[in-house]
């Protein structure tokens, strides 16, 4: 389309998903199984058994300790350690009890786990590189991010072989170049960086207090805490990327199901085009006390959450459907960031939104009323991609510095407060309380 042909290309940059995994016989190349989700619940029950186990409740108690006598955060992260089902390591762990072939080739050392990025890295090089990066070796739940290496106390604690993770590189980094079969040419492959990762750095959100909104298929607020770890009980810390000597920290929040549940709404033909959905909404004064509960971790970390629509009339029609489903995702964006307000201790600066809900203006300017503050949405909502290939421009030569990327960045909208807070109230408290009813389905 841009007229290219594959001998130009300067390098590419390979953003992915994070948390989605696969293994593979380190020898033939065969995987054992399936990719499997960041959603995947298989894992369920191993996971309750380990948060009710009492071997957890003294290691919390241990690192509570720790904590208390250091104040490092190191600590404090492993005082409230908790396993949910969107981590890679309980179902890495899964992995090793229920798949024998997986188990047995582990134990001779032949056995390689590698999230989205590190198994397309092997397959576009023909299995000559086996490596990641360190923004998605710090997503996977078993890389420790304070020390920058595969955490061997975790690995133990779910036994798990350590012999199975890849290396990890820096993000902004030559990998090695593709096979010439694929494109024809060899062509570098510059850069590594997982998805939200990514979107941050294409946000051009360089500064510490800096704070992306991805609202795609699950929704992420990330905040650039430069170059220290923050951590909380409903926050992570993660590595942004690492370029060099520069380490770049990230705390967040997450939560699943936004795009996920407008694609549902839109199967069951509540309404044709996912740009009718704002016009829809403002078509009348409030849902009608209807609420949607999408299955989520925001304040609670329950896999069997019941997602449902609680509050129906006689009266209820599809436009207070969709608008209970919108108001879901504001409320949710409310919830993480109070969050995170309350436990980052830094002072937030530019909020900066992308993904495919941010081009939804109810869902937008509901989200500023409620947290109060300015909201920028860029030209270009795919942000993952324009990360990566900002980084695989920095490190091929083709840009120089991260000033030239923050010319090259187009705002399409800007969103002001203009409702107040309390006038939302009520509906957020109706809300809350159908939340409640859904817990522990």
């Amino acid at each position: 389309a841009a007229g290219l042909h594959m001998k130009q290309i300067a390098g590419l940059g390979i953003s992915t998903q994070r948390a989605t995994f696969i293994t593979w016989h380190k020898r033939t190349g065969k995987p054992f199984h399936n990719f499997i989700s960041w959603q995947d619940l298989r894992s369920a029950e191993h996971v309750n058994s380990w948060n009710n186990s009492l071997l957890l409740k003294v290691i919390r108690v241990i690192f509570t300790v720790l904590y208390f006598l250091t104040g490092n955060d190191r600590y404090l992260v492993a005082s409230f350690l908790t396993f949910s089902t969107q981590q890679t390591s309980m179902k890495l762990s899964w992995v090793f009890k229920n798949i024998h072939e997986a188990e047995e080739a582990a134990k001779k050392n032949n056995c390689c786990f590698g999230t989205v990025d590190t198994w397309l890295l092997y397959r576009l090089t023909k299995g000559s590189v086996y490596a990641t990066d360190y923004s998605n070796a710090s997503a996977t739940g078993v890389f420790e991010p304070f020390m920058k290496c595969w955490s061997p106390t975790l690995c133990n604690l779910l036994s798990i072989p350590m012999s199975v993770y890849p290396p990890v590189k820096d993000t902004s980094f030559n990998f090695g170049s593709t096979d010439s079969e694929i494109f024809g040419v060899p062509i570098p492959i510059m850069a590594v960086v997982a998805d939200q990762q990514s979107a941050m750095f294409g946000e051009c959100c360089f500064h510490p207090g800096d704070v992306k909104l991805t609202m795609g298929t699950g929704g992420f607020w990330n905040v650039n805490t430069g170059e220290h770890l923050f951590a909380s009980r409903n926050l992570y810390p993660l590595i942004g990327w690492k370029i060099g000597e520069e380490v770049v920290y990230l705390t967040e929040g997450c939560m699943s199901d936004i795009g996920t549940a407008i694609k549902w709404a839109q199967d069951i033909n509540l309404f044709t085009n996912v740009d009718e959905t704002a016009k829809m909404a403002r078509s009348i004064v409030d849902s009608q006390g209807v609420c949607f509960v999408p299955g989520f971790q925001v304040s609670v970390n329950d896999p069997y959450l019941c997602a449902s629509f609680t509050g129906l009339k006689p009266s209820t029609t599809r436009n207070h459907l969709v608008r209970a489903i919108l108001e879901s995702v504001a409320f949710r964006n409310k919830q993480l960031y109070d969050i995170i307000v309350k436990k980052v201790r830094i002072p937030l600066q530019t909020i900066r939104a992308d993904g495919g809900v941010s081009n939804n203006s109810f869902v937008m300017q509901m989200t500023s009323d409620l947290i109060n503050k300015r909201i920028e949405k860029p030209a270009n909502a795919d942000m993952s991609s324009l990360g990566a290939a900002f980084l695989a421009g920095l490190a091929s030569g083709f840009w120089t510095d991260k000033e030239q990327l923050k010319k090259l960045r187009r705002i399409e909208a800007v969103f002001e407060p203009q409702k107040d807070l309390e006038e939302y109230k009520p509906a957020m408290d109706t809300w809350l309380q159908a939340m409640k009813c859904s817990l522990y389905w």
